[in-house]
């Protein structure tokens, strides 16, 4: 995992797995993983030297030919110059459904809703689903508080890279691409 991914599932408040978002115990270390990240070996995708696991991020950071491997991928997925003008739902911040207050990430409407309004039974849209293209504003969710906790128990985008602009074969032909590139 990259940096800002761990930063997101490691937040005081509620430490959580990358993978599987499951509470993480204070001071449990997977050690069987460990051992086994310091004894697999692999290729550099960009110059092709083997090497353990644990050493790759090192070396991936001053690999040159890792780095334009990497420049490649980007370019290959990207479809239009970040310049574009183009207006753009907002998909980063939501007002709250319930007070109608303004500006929550998904972690913070999340959080205010457990706290100001989980006794609330008011049916309401969620915000972060009518953003999304596939989301319907017009759905008025019958719990909206287990739809949170289900739901968004973690912002997508922090994970994932979503072209919300591509269709499901669009995005599975793109992966398939990139999974053929990285033999």
């Amino acid at each position: 995992f990259c940096t800002p991914c761990l930063q997101e599932c490691l937040k005081p408040k509620k430490p959580v797995c990358g993978v599987c978002r499951s509470t993480l115990s204070p001071g449990s270390r997977a050690l069987d993983l460990e051992k086994q990240i310091e004894t697999t070996e692999t290729a550099c995708n960009g110059c092709n030297k083997k090497m353990y696991l644990s050493k790759m991020r090192s070396h991936a950071a001053s690999c040159s030919k890792y780095q334009n491997y990497i420049m490649e991928g980007v370019k290959a997925v990207t479809k239009e110059p970040l310049h574009n003008t183009r207006s753009f739902p907002n998909r980063f911040t939501f007002p709250c459904p319930y007070c109608s207050e303004k500006n929550f990430d998904q972690e913070g409407l999340v959080e205010h809703c457990k706290t100001l309004h989980s006794m609330d039974a008011k049916q309401v849209v969620c915000p972060i689903c009518a953003s999304m293209p596939w989301g319907d504003p017009n759905y008025r969710s019958a719990n909206f508080m287990e739809h949170l906790q289900r739901r968004h128990r973690f912002s997508y985008d922090t994970f994932v890279v979503c072209d919300y602009d591509a269709d499901e074969d669009d995005m599975m032909a793109q992966v398939l691409m990139r999974s053929l590139r990285d033999k």
